[in-house]
C-alpha cells in the first residue's frame, strides 16, 4: 500500500517573477541627453575644443604659432596677395625715347662745374693707401671698406632663410604669424582659464551654501551678509577691483579673480537646496544611526543636489570664458607674451582700422562657436537633470 506522501503530487518550484530595476537619476539623464540631437552636437563641439586645448598644451598642435611665416599683415590666400604688404613692385622701365646719356636735369646746380673739375683731376685714394701730399687722413676708411664688403656679400647671398609667404591660408597678424595657429594657441588659454575659474567658483559656492543651509541660524546669517556684500557691487567693477589689487598679470591671477568673485550664484542655489533637504526623512535617518554632520552634508545630501552643481558649473564656464576675453581686451588679462582670444581682439582693433580683418574674424568665430555650443549643451543638460523628470523613462 502506497504511502500518502507518494500519492500526493509534488509541489511545483516557485517561478521567478521578472521585474524591472528602476534606472537611477544619471541613467535617465543620459537617456534624455542622448535623445536631444542639439545637445549631443553641442557636446561634440565642446569636446573637440577641449581636445584641441589639450593637444595645444602638450605641443602636438600649434607648437610654432609664434613663427613669422608670412609677411606683415599677410592676407588670406582666397583674398590674394597684397602689393603693399608683400614684396615691393618691380620698378617701371625707363621711357624708350629718353636714354640715360641724353637726360639732363632742369635743376640748376651751382657746384656742378666744380664737382666735375674735381672728378676729372683728382682720384680717390684706395683704402689703406698713404694720403697724397697735403691730403687728410681718414681714420675710418678701413672700417667703412669692411662694412661695404659685408653689405655687398649679404646682398649677393640668396636670402633663403628669411623667405616669407605673401599669403597665408587664413591670413597673418602684424608680425606675419598664422592666425589659425594663433587662434588654436589662444583657445588653450581662454578655455583653461574658464574651466579652472569655474571649478574654483563652484567649489566655493557649494561649500559656503552647504554650510549656511545645513547649520542655519547665525552661520547662515554670516554667510548671507558676506553674499550680500559681494552681490551689491557691480560684477565688472568687482573684477576690476580685484585685478587692481593683485597687480600682476598671468593665468593664475585671472583664475583667482574670476573664481573669488563668481561664487555668489552657486551659493544662493545650493543654500536653498540644503535648507530643503536637511529636514527630509533620509537625513533624519542618517542622524538616527549616528552619522556625523559632514557625512550628512556631503554623503547623503550632496548627491541629491549634484545636478544643480553640474549645471551651474557649465554656466560659469561660459561666463568666465567671456570674462577672460573682456579682461584681456581691457589690458588686465594675460601678459604680452601669452596669447588668448582677448589679446587677439585687442590687437585686431588696431588692425581693423587698416582694413586687416582676418584676425578679428578668426578669434570671434572661434569664441562664438564654443560659447554657443556650451550654452546649448548647458540647456540640454539642465533639461536632462531636471528632478521633475526623474521618474520618466528616456525615449
Amino acid at each position: 500500500m502506497a504511502t500518502p506522501s507518494a500519492t500526493l503530487p509534488r509541489a511545483a518550484a516557485p517561478r521567478e517573477i521578472p521585474h524591472d530595476v528602476s534606472p537611477g537619476l544619471w541613467t535617465l539623464a543620459w537617456r534624455r541627453l542622448s535623445a536631444d540631437r542639439v545637445g549631443m552636437v553641442s557636446l561634440a563641439i565642446v569636446v573637440a575644443f577641449v581636445v584641441l586645448m589639450i593637444l595645444s598644451g602638450t605641443g602636438l598642435v600649434a607648437k610654432d604659432w609664434a613663427r613669422e611665416v608670412g609677411v606683415n599683415y599677410a592676407p588670406p590666400s582666397f583674398v590674394g596677395a597684397d602689393v603693399e604688404a608683400g614684396a615691393p613692385a618691380a620698378p617701371a622701365a625707363p621711357a624708350a625715347s629718353v636714354s640715360a646719356g641724353d637726360w639732363q636735369s632742369s635743376i640748376v646746380d651751382p657746384l656742378a662745374d666744380v664737382i666735375a673739375e674735381l672728378k676729372g683731376t683728382k682720384r680717390a685714394a684706395a683704402p689703406g693707401a698713404a694720403p697724397a701730399e697735403g691730403g687728410s687722413v681718414d681714420p675710418l676708411a678701413d672700417v667703412m671698406a669692411d662694412i661695404r664688403a659685408g653689405k655687398a656679400a649679404e646682398t649677393a647671398a640668396p636670402a633663403t632663410a628669411d623667405v616669407r609667404s605673401a599669403t597665408l591660408p587664413f591670413g597673418g597678424d602684424k608680425w606675419g604669424r598664422d592666425v589659425v595657429a594663433k587662434t588654436i594657441k589662444g583657445s588653450e588659454t581662454s578655455i583653461f582659464v574658464g574651466i579652472a575659474a569655474a571649478l574654483v567658483a563652484t567649489a566655493l559656492g557649494t561649500l559656503f551654501g552647504a554650510v549656511a543651509g545645513y547649520y542655519g541660524r547665525w552661520v547662515d546669517d554670516a554667510f548671507n551678509w558676506f553674499y550680500s556684500v559681494f552681490n551689491s557691487i557691480p560684477y565688472l567693477l568687482l573684477i576690476l577691483a580685484f585685478a587692481a589689487v593683485l597687480q600682476q598679470k598671468g593665468m593664475l591671477t585671472i583664475i583667482l579673480i574670476l573664481g573669488l568673485t563668481g561664487w555668489t550664484g552657486v551659493f544662493r542655489l545650493i543654500r536653498a537646496e540644503y535648507l530643503k533637504h536637511k529636514s527630509r526623512e533620509y537625513v533624519q535617518a542618517a542622524d538616527a544611526i549616528g552619522a556625523s554632520n559632514a557625512r550628512r552634508m556631503f554623503v547623503h545630501i550632496f548627491p541629491n543636489v549634484s545636478h544643480v552643481v553640474l549645471v551651474q558649473l557649465s554656466i560659469l564656464v561660459v561666463g568666465f570664458i567671456k570674462a577672460e576675453v573682456i579682461l584681456s581686451f581691457l589690458g588686465f588679462g594675460v601678459p604680452v607674451d601669452v596669447v588668448s582670444w582677448g589679446s587677439m581682439l585687442n590687437e585686431a582693433q588696431n588692425e581693423l582700422i587698416l582694413g586687416k580683418w582676418w584676425q578679428l574674424v578668426a578669434a570671434t568665430v572661434a569664441m562664438a562657436t564654443l560659447v554657443t555650443a556650451f550654452s546649448l549643451f548647458t540647456d540640454a543638460l539642465r533639461d536632462a537633470l531636471d528632478p521633475k523628470l526623474k521618474g520618466l523613462k528616456g525615449h
